[in-house]
């Protein structure tokens, strides 16, 4: 009697034992399901938002390659005005060292 007394009791309480483990390591794998998912989804931003500023730096590398293409085509207008103008003061001065020996003329003429 105590025997069997003694064997059910044991395999009640190994039952009990086993489910308690079962729901113990189930909640375990749905928390670490969640965990997962939430992840996965935590990645896909990331890629997301990578995605996107890769996109932006692509645009910006452009519109630096077109400021630096516009910058260069700007210098060389700059150099052009530079010559254009010493051109024009060395023009000038001639008109004013001209301007200067017609004046003596008609001074002498007077």
């Amino acid at each position: 009697m105590f025997l069997e007394w003694f064997v059910v009791s044991s395999l009640i309480l190994f039952v009990l034992f086993m489910l308690i483990k079962t729901f113990f390591y189930k909640s375990v794998a749905q928390k670490e399901e969640k965990s997962s998912a939430v992840m996965k989804l935590t990645l896909q931003e990331a890629e997301i938002l990578i995605r996107k500023h890769q996109l932006q730096l692509q645009r910006a590398l452009g519109n630096i390659d077109i400021l630096t293409d516009e910058i260069t085509s700007l210098r060389n207008e700059v150099k052009l005005l530079k010559q254009r103008n010493s051109q024009y003061r060395i023009e000038s001065e001639k008109y004013k060292s001209r301007i200067k020996d017609l004046e003596q003329k008609i001074e002498a003429l007077l």
